[in-house]
Parts: structure tokens; C-alpha cells; sequence
């Protein structure tokens, strides 16, 4: 397992104000904006909005397709929402797996919970990132039972996405780290740090094996270079 950290390589400003997750697609990236809480398609070379639309979510942080339809962790709803790609109508809303407090909350004393980050989709599945609970929860697209969850051994984990060999690429905000994990158990097999004050918020994998990111304190859509 490599030890490393990792360059990182700016491509363009995001079209809203805080950018918060991201999904890789043939068509373009998809990005979700915790502020104006749109989608946005993007085009992966030029940076251009090729589709946009609004969604009825609250703080979101997480985006991903599947089942012909948009994903979104509503962050502050404590909810997952599947959403119309054309249109942005809601289909449905799901009690997110993730939602509790967040550590730092209840040392503080603060009551207030919040939801799920990333999120990504894989043969009826979905996955989902808690930074409440520290973990990944696996939950059936169909039924919305919990399949499966294992921990993230972090603070504040954020940005999910598929490596091409099938494991799953894992960042952790507050630690500036981001690992590969064994979908199932959670085993990490590769790590790799961001130096400050880049943050990555955001993450995704496009076929080529290119992780991209966005930071939402800086509107900054880029790769990762290891």
C-alpha cells in the first residue's frame, strides 16, 4: 500500500457558488451545489453547462445515476432523493442510513443532526457516506433495506466513487485523505493525502481511472494526480 501524496490539478470553476458532489458520466460530469442546489451537467472538457435543473434538497452533498434517474443525499433534509434527470422532479424520498450526529456536534453539545456526503450507485445498490455514523451504508435501490455498511476509520467522510477494479475510492475531509476500500468489509488497500488548503468534497472516477474532485470553499473542479 502506497503512501503518498498527491498533486492536484485544477480544470475549471464550478457554475455555482459551493460545489459538493460529483458523478462521472459518459455524457459529462454531473455536479450538485450545496447553495443554489442545482444540478449541473458539465462538460468535461471547456467547463460549459450542457444541462442544468433545480432540486427540492436542502444542503445537498452527494450525487449519482442510476436507475435511469439522478441521486441526491439532501444533506440537511436527512434524506436521499431520486430525482428526473431531464426535469429535475422528485420520483422519491428515502430515509437516509447516514443521518445522526456528528461527533463533533455531540461533543459540543449541539442537537442538531445532519445527513449523508457522497453517494454512488452499482448494480441495484446503493452507496452511501455517513459522516454522522463514520461509515458506508449499502442499501438496496428497490427496497431501501440495509444490506451491508462498514466504517471509514475517519472524521468526516465526504466523496465516494468506483475504482476501475471495482473497489471504492473514499475521502475523508478533516484528514485530507483518501483511501481505497473493499466495498464489503471496508479493508483499505491504497491511501493517499491532499495537502492543504485544498479540500476535497466532491469525488468521483471517470473510466480512465482520473479521480476528479470539487472543493466547495472554492468553486475548484480538478484530478487528483498520483
Amino acid at each position: 500500500m502506497g503512501k503518498y501524496t498527491a498533486s492536484v490539478e485544477k480544470r475549471f470553476k464550478s457554475p455555482g457558488p459551493q460545489p459538493n458532489g460529483l458523478q462521472a458520466a459518459e455524457d459529462g460530469l454531473w455536479c450538485i451545489d450545496q447553495v443554489n442546489l442545482k444540478v449541473h451537467l458539465i462538460d468535461w472538457a471547456s467547463g460549459n453547462v450542457l444541462h442544468e435543473f433545480d432540486t427540492e434538497t436542502e444542503h445537498s452533498s452527494g450525487i449519482t445515476l442510476g436507475d435511469g434517474a439522478v441521486w441526491v443525499t439532501s444533506t440537511f433534509q436527512l434524506e436521499v432523493v431520486k430525482i428526473d434527470p431531464v426535469n429535475g422532479n422528485t420520483i422519491a424520498r428515502y430515509p437516509d442510513p447516514g443521518a445522526g450526529l456528528t461527533s463533533g456536534r455531540e461533543l459540543t453539545g449541539d442537537t442538531k443532526k445532519s445527513g449523508s456526503h457522497g453517494i454512488e450507485w452499482r448494480d441495484g445498490k446503493v452507496y452511501v457516506a455517513g459522516p454522522p455514523t463514520q461509515r458506508v451504508h449499502v442499501m438496496d435501490a428497490y427496497s431501501w433495506d440495509e444490506i451491508g455498511q462498514f466504517p471509514t476509520g475517519g472524521l468526516r467522510v465526504h466523496g465516494i466513487g468506483w475504482d476501475p477494479d471495482g473497489k471504492l475510492w473514499v475521502s475523508d475531509t478533516s484528514s485530507g485523505t483518501v483511501m481505497l476500500m473493499d466495498p464489503v468489509n471496508g479493508r483499505v488497500y491504497d491511501v493517499f493525502r491532499i495537502d492543504e488548503p485544498d479540500e476535497v468534497h466532491g469525488m468521483t472516477v471517470r473510466e480512465n481511472g482520473e479521480i476528479w474532485y470539487c472543493d466547495a470553499g472554492t468553486q475548484d473542479i480538478g484530478v487528483l494526480v498520483r
